[in-house]
């Protein structure tokens, strides 16, 4: 145990500076773009499902269990879907909502540790980082869990700072809260990372007094517990097998749906998560073996360090699985926002990619000219990407770009300031502008299908094409087979048997909804 130094904590006019932020980028046009498949799709129907079967205990997708992920982020998406209706927005607001109090929490924890000014930084740091503006504005179970992570390693340090109770029961029912969203990897990170800290310091006896809290334990298991009891009940072995056995050891032991990677995999993808703030990253681990002096210091990096090692080995590998260990980053970059060197090329990520959403109209033509684009599919879907973009396009994005090569001349402004205020401009487009065209781009032409399809009577399928989002949008179960006679099927042009006897009755880029003919 070691002496805490803090800060007041913020009053109530700072909490909403802290909160305005993180607020307006991860709640602004939410609904702007259609749901992305396959991940979207397929949990906005299995809540959607929920409604239609009555069964709030299990999750099913077109009919077949759904084992993919435990019951919470459902749960949660089911009261926006309930009070409001199906929508984008109602789907991904739980997501939106858990990743403002992730940049929250983060923001306040650095608060009372680093000072107000860190504090300010490290909220604005984690809601203008790259993948937490994807992930937390994506209707999926990954912005939820890396919320609960900040909020139990940030009660973890602060039991191991002062040795109270309460933060050690709070980091219980926050991991209990864990394996209700995603499984164990909510309880392997806590205790793996706090694990190694206190062996860093020679403190066994702590992690084991924390780890074997009888109460603690109690607490976990009175809300964890009940819910896997009775997807056991219901589903028996096949829960086993698909969730514990599949999606969790599986996952580990070996690539599951090609997502696979080489050891390097993560060192490539955290720099992207952390766009635009690449170089105070750089700043940051540059400084690493000095914050081991530190001990909160020391914590941040041993967690960042395991989350890195533990996603390098494992079989199945996603470019968020690295933002579960990219939270103690975001703490870092705000604490070494004043190591920052170079202005001009702390300010150049976000210039730079300010200027490929500009053009990237023309970049999308010019790959489908040189035949760098090798699916008919995508090269269908992306033929329209100059067509779509117009001056509603156009004006942000150059909006954008000009705000930013003027905080380049601002050379009065502060470093770190200039970063995080283009940081939010990068932010505003994508939030307004490029997401919304490109996922008009990628998801449009399937919901559009999918609305024609509402209107019509007859069962629906997807023939040669899993896209989840195509029943969710028609409000109808769409199980992946081919049609029968008379039934209605969502596809890709290119996947239509020459000898299918069928009639189109949408076509929109590479999407086609077609009917079966006898």
């Amino acid at each position: 145990m070691h002496a805490p130094q803090r800060s007041a904590p913020p009053t109530p006019r700072e909490w909403l500076f802290l909160l305005a932020i993180p607020a307006v980028l991860l709640l602004l046009n939410l609904g702007g773009a259609p749901l992305f498949d396959v991940d979207e799709g397929a949990f906005s129907e299995a809540t959607r499902e929920m409604f239609e079967r009555h069964d709030f205990l299990s999750t099913w997708l077109n009919g077949v269990p759904r084992f993919d992920k435990p019951i919470l982020i459902y749960w949660l998406q089911a009261i926006p879907v309930g009070l409001f209706g199906v929508s984008e927005w109602a789907f991904r607001l739980p997501s939106a909502l858990a990743a403002v109090v992730w940049s929250v929490a983060l923001g306040r924890f650095a608060w009372t540790r680093f000072g107000r000014e860190t504090g300010q930084f490290a909220a604005i740091v984690a809601a203008t980082s790259l993948g937490v503006f994807v992930i937390g504005r994506a209707a999926t179970a990954d912005a939820l869990l890396n919320m609960l992570l900040v909020l139990t390693m940030t009660d973890a340090w602060r039991h191991l700072e002062g040795g109270g109770k309460a933060p050690l029961r709070r980091m219980w029912l926050w991991m209990a809260l864990g394996v209700l969203t995603k499984g164990p990897i909510a309880i392997a990170i806590p205790a793996a990372v706090s694990f190694l800290y206190c062996a860093s310091r020679r403190e066994f006896g702590r992690w084991l007094r924390a780890a074997f809290d009888p109460l603690g334990l109690l607490i976990f298991f009175v809300v964890a517990a009940p819910w896997y009891v009775a997807a056991l009940m219901i589903h028996g072995q096949a829960f086993i097998d698909g969730f514990i056995l599949k999606h969790n050891v599986g996952r580990f032991t070996g690539p599951m749906e090609g997502h696979g990677g080489s050891l390097l995999y993560y060192v490539w993808i955290v720099p992207v998560l952390l766009m635009p703030w690449f170089v105070p990253l750089l700043a940051s681990v540059a400084r690493a073996g000095k914050d081991f002096g530190d001990p909160l210091r020391r914590f941040l990096w041993i967690w960042f360090g395991f989350v890195l090692v533990f996603f390098s080995l494992s079989g199945t590998k996603l470019p968020h699985y690295a933002l579960y260990g990219c939270s103690p980053l975001f703490l870092l970059v705000a604490a070494h926002r004043m190591d920052i060197r170079r202005r001009w090329l702390a300010l150049l990520p976000a210039l730079v990619l300010l200027a490929v959403l500009l053009v990237l109209p023309w970049l999308l033509e010019a790959a489908l000219a040189s035949g760098d684009v090798k699916d008919p599919y995508y090269v269908a879907q992306f033929a329209r990407a100059r067509q779509a973009a117009g001056w509603a396009y156009l004006l942000p994005c150059a909006a954008g770009l000009l705000a930013c090569l003027t905080l380049f001349a601002w050379r009065r402004l502060p470093a770190a300031q200039a970063v995080a205020l283009a940081a939010c401009v990068l932010m505003l487009v994508l939030t307004t502008t490029a997401g919304p065209y490109v996922g008009d781009l990628l998801q449009g032409p399937i919901k559009r299908a999918a609305l024609v399809a509402r209107q019509r009577p007859e069962p629906g399928v997807q023939w040669n094409f899993f896209q989840p989002s195509f029943a969710v949008y028609r409000e109808r179960q769409a199980p992946a087979r081919q049609p029968e006679p008379g039934e209605i099927a969502l596809t890709r042009f290119d996947r239509i048997p020459p000898d299918a006897r069928v009639e189109v009755l949408y076509a929109e880029g590479g999407v086609r909804l077609v009917k079966a003919l006898p």
